[in-house]
């Protein structure tokens, strides 16, 4: 079925649906990555967009139902040049098109997605709707007008808190949209696992006596979530706390620093990022809109973008607090960053030998 991507500006691309063919909007965003596209889709922190991928052939190996990071997909629509009708993997258990159908997606092929991706790269996201037909300008300034992801936390979230047993560190995780990997980062490390809703208040999180704070990633512009940030003060000087991705804005917000916007993003398991203290550069994988741009007085940069420059990780220079604007868990993408996790016991460690 014949299908139209209309943009803001007022750029249009026909291609051709499938999945659940619908209207739908979103923001349109790209991301990098040659694989992966399962594990993208079932992110949290894409909740509200339209992904466009760059690579031309999506869905060559199918969907299975392992590599799946939350409880279905939390992308708006899925944007690819050519989808695979027929995936060849042993793992693979259905095509892409089925799944996308199954779980109420929208697809868009055929469309040119280098072109439209040096579109977003020049003139940075936007809003965009997959339509069945042609919209007028004024139609489409209604439709894209009612796109509204201010709340995106509070739609992803767990709904109750929860916990994954262990034997090591207990860690308090807020759940701000997190990966499943991320609970089985942990998990390998031994870790007890309280999974607590954006929701909780501070007093809910220390009544479970953990050890340290986790602070999830997650959808949205990290401004929007003044309560959630208001916690985050509190729980930094109570325990030792690391946040990763949306977690690490939300700790620079708490601390007096500031965010903006970036221009088109970083989305993809590519990106190379430099860690200041070990002197080495790592790939890694990336899914976030936004970007600390003041840092607090009392933290220090400890990880930059290769690509441009921006904050990719900071540390306080007297409290047991870090944080990474990466994803140390992956998945998709490589694991070169886990030392991460690992770092962060160590604090733990550290702290508990002092207490």
């Amino acid at each position: 079925m014949r299908a139209y991507l209309q943009l803001e500006n007022g750029m249009i691309f026909e291609g051709k649906a499938f999945g659940k063919v619908q209207d739908i909007s979103g923001e349109v965003v790209f991301n990098t990555g040659m694989t992966g596209y399962q594990e993208l889709m079932t992110d949290p922190s894409y909740y509200g967009q339209i992904v466009v991928m760059t690579y031309p052939l999506i869905g060559n190996y199918g969907i299975n139902l392992e590599d799946f990071e939350s409880d279905g997909p939390k992308i708006r629509a899925l944007i690819v040049r050519e989808k695979s009708n027929s995936p060849s993997n042993f793992r693979c258990e259905m095509d892409l098109d089925s799944y996308l159908k199954y779980s109420g997606v929208t697809g868009l092929e055929g469309i040119d997605t280098r072109a439209l991706t040096k579109i977003i790269r020049d003139r940075g996201t936007m809003r965009g709707l997959i339509t069945g037909r042609m919209l007028t300008d004024s139609e489409l300034r209604n439709r894209l007008s009612e796109y509204d992801n201010s709340r995106a936390v509070y739609e992803v979230t767990t709904p109750e808190a929860y916990t994954v047993e262990g034997n090591g560190k207990h860690v308090a995780v807020m759940d701000f949209g997190i990966k499943n990997n991320i609970i089985r980062s942990f998990k390998e490390k031994n870790c007890k696992v309280t999974v607590f809703p954006a929701t909780a208040s501070w007093e809910e999180v220390l009544e479970a006596d953990p050890d340290g704070i986790f602070l999830s990633n997650g959808p949205g512009d990290p401004q929007d979530y003044k309560d959630i940030i208001e916690n985050v003060r509190v729980l930094i000087e109570k325990k030792p706390t690391i946040g990763i991705c949306l977690g690490h804005q939300l700790i620079a917000l708490a601390l007096g620093g500031n965010t903006e916007k970036l221009k088109f993003g970083h989305r993809g398991c590519n990106h190379p990022v430099k860690d200041l203290k070990m002197d080495r550069v790592f790939i890694t994988s990336q899914n976030h809109g936004y970007v600390v741009s003041e840092v607090p007085d009392c933290m220090e940069i400890t990880h930059v973008s290769m690509n441009d420059d921006s904050v990719e990780g900071l540390r306080h220079v007297n409290k047991p607090v870090m944080s990474v604007q990466f994803h140390p868990e992956a998945s998709p993408g490589p694991s070169d960053s886990d030392y991460i996790f690992e770092s962060f016991i160590e604090i733990l460690e550290e702290v508990g030998q002092d207490a």
